[in-house]
């Protein structure tokens, strides 16, 4: 069985930083591209964070988060994380991790909330 399990969120001010993990349970995070996710308040759809590359570790993010977030991998604990440096209020958001591929095998999400 496939799980992934997001952690790291918590309540912060703006400015700070926090490190999201995303732990791997029945599948190798290696050779497969992984996505973060978030979502809104109040919204149903979860947006585009970040991507590492399966292959390359070549990565992509969103404009909003762009230069601030940075995803990485670490094959040998099969986690993936998700740095958040400078957090705005309009981080504020349930954030998720996936295989980019379907299936996506979604975990719980792990809350980040910013304060100004």
């Amino acid at each position: 069985q496939v799980q992934l399990v997001e952690s790291g969120g918590g309540v912060v001010q703006a400015g700070d930083s926090l490190r999201l993990s995303c732990k791997a349970s029945g599948r190798s995070v290696t050779g497969y591209s992984m996505d973060w996710f978030r979502r809104l308040p109040g919204k149903e759809e979860r947006e585009f964070v970040a991507q590492i590359g399966r292959s390359d570790d070549t990565t992509h993010y969103a404009d909003s988060v762009k230069g601030r977030f940075t995803i990485s991998r670490d094959n040998a604990d099969n986690t993936v994380y998700l740095q958040m440096n400078n957090l705005k209020p309009d981080d504020t958001a349930i954030y998720y991790c996936c295989f980019a591929i379907p299936p996506h095998f979604w975990g719980q999400g792990t809350q980040v909330a910013v304060s100004s």
